[in-house]
């Protein structure tokens, strides 16, 4: 049953006894902080610190063009989900636009690319964990927050919403704090530890300007460093924005919710990237970031705050919590949508009588489970090689939802838009023009992005590191075409 013939409620809660189906109970206060805390993570938190010592205070730059291509991505998913509000978003609009082949590719790609990302967030969550209780092995915080995260999904998807309002808001504070703070450091010229006065002009006066590094150059060690190499950092920073799409077959109202929350993106990213980094580098010389602390503990050090570490780590906790609730969230969708496409088994399809796909969320569980115990008994293959492979996924998942958005506009112009949509009926031009919520430019954007997004593998071959999660990307997407092929004969 699709979200749309579903029965009306007498309330929207997901305590009220209605035959099983989707509820639309996230409210618009709860898709809006779902988009601001999906672009706020342990990236930021801690990874900045890395693509700062690749580009210097170019970084910024890195950001506002990554944050374009990622606002480009939201905005053609966006595009999609208003008019055709439904559970898996793009694994769907893949299967209903494009082909049963690429709704496949597309939804188990990003499922398993939620399950490696969800792994590693839990595998990780012990050490948080143990900076206030040493004693306590890691595997028993993992197993503990699995079971949290596992239950509060299992309530209905307004508790979900809740959770992540309450976790958004914990990062968004933590923050804003730092610029605050770090803005009275500059504004007050409060002594710094590092003896360097606070101030923006250190974006040009410390460690050789502005571009340190330049666009691209390589250190003697053979490594290659400059502002193009730090775009595959801050691009993989932004892994879950497009997370607005999933919630769109259980949103209250989303022709107003999700375009409000797709635009106010771009400001998000220049608020709580470029703000938040750009505060950073005129109170502690860049060059004195080298990644041993989160620059968000020296700047916090730099306002005389010593308990940084610890407020820190609070906020990293919640992070990390926060990025399995959505992970966990997305994949019981996908794995929903899959199976109502006939991609994966049909027990995956049922839901219970809150409307929650219970089988979903308890497999995506147990696998995720299995996964973590794979990273405590082989660490360095698990990082090395399963990270990998979630690394380029997300490109995959990216290329994928632009490609389909063109796939899209083929099918609307030609009358084949969604019955209970607005275009029904219309074609060509009329039906175009007729679409609520535009991808801008969209006869140009999608190729701009996909250029962009080819850039970043092609930079992705020039770091050791990363070198490997192509070579992973090209056989996994060979798994995944093998996988179908296998399924259809067997059918």
């Amino acid at each position: 049953m699709s979200t749309t013939d579903a029965p009306k409620k007498p309330r929207e809660t997901d305590d009220v006894p209605v035959p099983a189906t989707l509820r639309k109970s996230l409210k618009n206060r709860h898709i809006q902080l779902i988009a601001l805390g999906g672009a706020i993570g342990t990236g930021l938190f801690y990874g900045s610190s890395e693509s700062i010592a690749l580009a210097g205070p170019s970084i910024l730059l890195a950001y506002l063009v990554g944050g374009l291509a990622i606002f480009a991505i939201v905005r053609a998913l966006s595009e999609m989900s208003v008019e055709d509000p439904k559970a898996g978003a793009f694994s769907y609009y893949a299967t209903r636009y494009w082909s049963k082949r690429a709704g496949f590719i597309s939804g188990w790609n990003y499922w398993f690319n939620y399950i490696l990302v969800s792994m590693v967030e839990l595998s990780v969550v012990g050490s948080f964990v143990n900076y206030w209780f040493p004693a306590i092995p890691t595997w028993v915080s993992a197993a503990v927050f699995l079971v949290i995260i596992c239950a509060a999904n299992l309530l209905g998807v307004s508790k979900f919403g809740e959770f992540e309002f309450w976790f958004a808001i914990i990062k968004i504070v933590a923050v804003i704090a730092m610029i605050i703070g770090g803005l009275a450091v500059i504004i007050f010229a409060l002594p710094t530890a590092s003896g360097v006065r606070a101030s923006f002009a250190n974006w040009f006066t410390v460690g050789n300007g502005f571009f340190p590094n330049g666009l691209m150059g390589q250190n003697s060690d053979g490594s290659w460093t400059g502002l193009l190499m730090a775009l595959v950092v801050v691009m993989f920073s932004f892994g879950g924005t497009e997370l607005i799409g999933i919630t769109a077959g259980e949103t209250e109202d989303p022709k107003t919710t999700i375009p409000r929350a797709t635009n106010d993106i771009i400001w998000r990213i220049l608020v709580f990237y470029i703000g938040a980094l750009g505060v950073i580098m005129a109170v502690v010389p860049w060059n004195t970031i080298d990644g041993k602390s989160s620059p968000f503990v020296q700047i916090f050090d730099s306002v005389g705050i010593h308990a940084a570490a610890g407020i820190l780590n609070f906020v990293c906790l919640t992070a990390v919590m926060s990025v399995y609730n959505s992970g966990l969230y997305a994949n019981s969708r996908m794995l929903y949508s899959l199976a109502k496409q006939g991609n994966a088994p049909a027990y995956l399809g049922k839901l219970n009588s809150r409307g929650v796909p219970v089988a979903g969320v308890l497999t995506s569980a147990a696998i995720t489970a299995i996964a973590v115990v794979v990273v405590f008994v082989w660490p360095e293959f698990a990082f090395n090689y399963l990270m990998s492979i979630a690394t380029i996924a997300g490109i995959i998942n990216w290329t994928m939802i632009m490609l389909t958005e063109m796939k899209f506009r083929k099918v609307v112009a030609a009358g084949g838009a969604p019955e209970d949509s607005e275009l029904a009926g219309k074609s060509g031009k009329e039906a175009l023009d007729a679409i609520h919520f535009k991808l801008p430019f969209a006869k140009v954007t999608p190729w701009v992005v996909l250029a962009f997004l080819a850039l970043v593998v092609v930079l992705m071959c020039f770091s050791t590191s990363y070198r490997i999660a192509v070579i992973a990307g090209v056989i996994w997407l060979a798994i995944l075409f093998a996988a179908y092929q296998l399924t259809q004969a067997k059918k």
